[in-house]
């Protein structure tokens, strides 16, 4: 059915207001926009709705895609796909990965997944020109919404409009049946492949390599590695790591520890990298074989590469979840010379193991020795502290932790939430001279009261004390963020 009866007068109006866009202001430019974008997805006076779409020659971004596609959900959630996917064909304008998990959801693509076999169908039956970029949209949103049979069922039907799948196609479906556990499927698309002229690449190995390491089939990742030389496409660091982070997942680690022999001794492309070692390191702590792991550490550095946060995180964690806290604490040191961690990071993960295993006391002696000593911790360590003491009920003692955090500059971007929890507490508790410190601190800040904690029986106690003004002006900021 058509917004008006006369589709010439609303083509003629809708190229009018597109030519005054111009003058118009951003939002008004982009109502403007969807309008005329939405207008012609609905006349099919043009043939199809690509064709009358291809009439509307607009500047397309994410918000007016957006915003075209909801109006279409729930009445025509099928139009609203057909127009996001002419969309991202389109010249100048590209889909992000945000908006693909965007209309996945709008249209609920993974609740309904036969709307993309509909669309497909209307496109054979209205015997539209389909584009290769258009079936690439399509696979695009099979692999957001994980839709296996679908993409399956979507390659078989490129005959039927003239093409063949391109390798970014046979990629999509391949990642697909390795996530599902059809490896046999996989290898038959990969066999298809070559028939068609093409050959795997990084991304087609990675994905056979992650799914046979997944199914527990790690002999023949070496068979895959093999097929990779053979092909030309030499395996490097990444794709190795990634067969050997499956053989540590696997508990093969004499299988690990012979690959990561093998690459330290090839070297060049191959050499492991500091993600190679973490996951060896990550697995020894997980046994609680911590003197392989520190030997791991060891190995890094001997072939030049140092240890990340993301190994220290693992190895103190490890460490205090058995109970050697002492132990974690003496390893920070060797970390810190021959790794170039910093004590900062070193420290805020012991801060947060201690916090993780229920010693928040350790934990909270640990932070003030820290900055006493002006050690930074990181926001992290720094957040969950506070969190844990506003739990326990300590709220002076977290308003006092966060005041010395703030002087010393030490404060970044922890849950704001806190803030409010202080503030309501200390009125609460009748510690008013703190929570008016608190108010202050937060309108310094621009952090708005959280409503859903009761604020304001904390703003009558605060008003009652004298502290009208800082009440009207913590108000006056909660609207402008509403």
């Amino acid at each position: 059915m058509h917004y008006f009866a006369n589709s010439r007068f609303y083509s003629s109006l809708l190229r009018h207001r597109l030519k005054t866009l111009p003058f118009l202001t951003q939002q008004e430019g982009l109502a403007s926009v969807s309008d005329a974008l939405y207008g012609h997805l609905k006349d099919r006076s043009y043939g199809s709705v690509e064709r009358s779409l291809s009439k509307v020659k607009p500047k397309l971004d994410s918000r007016c895609v957006m915003e075209v596609m909801s109006r279409c959900y729930p009445q025509d959630p099928q139009l609203g796909l057909r127009f996001f996917i002419w969309a991202g064909s389109q010249s100048g304008y590209r889909h992000s990965s945000y908006m693909y998990r965007k209309a996945c959801k709008v249209l609920s693509i993974d609740k309904n997944p036969r709307i993309v076999c509909d669309v497909i169908g209307s496109y054979e039956a209205e015997s539209c020109f389909v584009s290769v970029n258009m079936f690439r949209e399509v696979f695009k949103l099979c692999k957001e919404a994980e839709l296996y049979d679908v993409a399956l069922w979507v390659l078989s039907k490129l005959g039927s409009f003239n093409m063949r799948a391109d390798t970014m196609m046979y990629n999509v479906v391949i990642s697909l049946c390795c996530k599902r556990g059809e490896i046999e499927m996989a290898g038959v698309l990969m066999k298809e492949m070559s028939v068609n002229g093409l050959y795997p690449d990084l991304i087609t190995y990675m994905a056979i390599i992650e799914g046979l390491c997944d199914a527990g089939q790690l002999k023949d990742t070496y068979s895959v590695l093999e097929g990779m030389r053979l092909h030309g496409c030499s395996p490097s660091s990444v794709v190795l790591s990634a067969v050997l982070d499956g053989f540590c997942r696997s508990g093969s680690m004499i299988r690990a520890l012979k690959l990561l022999d093998e690459m330290e001794k090839e070297g060049g492309d191959c050499s492991p990298n500091v993600v190679t070692y973490t996951s060896v390191i990550h697995s020894f702590c997980k046994r609680g074989q911590h003197a392989e792991a520190f030997e791991i550490l060891d190995r890094m550095k001997a072939h030049g590469c140092r240890a990340n946060h993301v190994a220290v995180v693992v190895i103190v964690e490890s460490l205090c979840v058995k109970g050697r806290v002492e132990e974690a604490y003496r390893l920070i040191d060797k970390l810190v010379e021959e790794h170039d961690v910093s004590y900062g990071q070193c420290y805020s993960s012991l801060v947060v193991s201690l916090i993780k295993i229920r010693q928040l006391d350790e934990a909270e002696k640990f932070f003030r020795k820290m900055l006493a000593g002006e050690i930074r911790p990181d926001t992290f360590s720094s957040g969950l502290l506070l969190k844990e003491l506003c739990m326990k009920g300590r709220l002076l003692d977290g308003f006092y932790l966060l005041d010395e955090l703030e002087n010393k500059g030490y404060l970044y971007s922890i849950d704001i939430d806190i803030y409010s929890i202080l503030l309501i507490g200390l009125c609460q508790s009748n510690h008013l001279k703190e929570a008016a410190k608190m108010a202050s601190l937060m309108l310094k800040k621009s952090i708005p009261l959280r409503p859903r904690y009761g604020e304001n029986s904390a703003l009558n106690v605060l008003s009652k004390n004298g502290e009208r003004d800082l009440v009207n002006q913590l108000l006056d900021m909660q609207k402008r963020f509403q």
